[in-house]
């Protein structure tokens, strides 16, 4: 595997975006220079973030998510330096 993330991921199993390897190694998100920890789905390429809402549900019990467009930065955190 690459030290560089995927240009488009989905934490969603049900989505083709998603990458159980690629989320095992922990990735990072900088969303417009700012590090987020809500990203349920990103495409680099595209410029755009799917965020979760804090404390929401649908009504099947998954989380609300909004699109917001801006400069993406995946980076994985576990990457050796030394």
């Amino acid at each position: 595997m690459s030290d560089t993330p995927p240009d488009r991921l989905s934490t969603d199993p049900r989505s083709p975006h998603y990458d159980e390897a690629a989320l095992r190694r922990d990735v990072g998100i900088r969303f417009k220079g700012v590090e987020r920890n809500n990203i349920e789905e990103y495409c680099v390429s595209e410029g755009w973030v799917r965020m979760a809402v804090e404390g929401t549900k649908d009504r099947v019990g998954n989380p609300v998510v909004i699109k917001a467009n801006g400069p993406v930065e995946p980076y994985y955190r576990d990457k050796k330096t030394g």
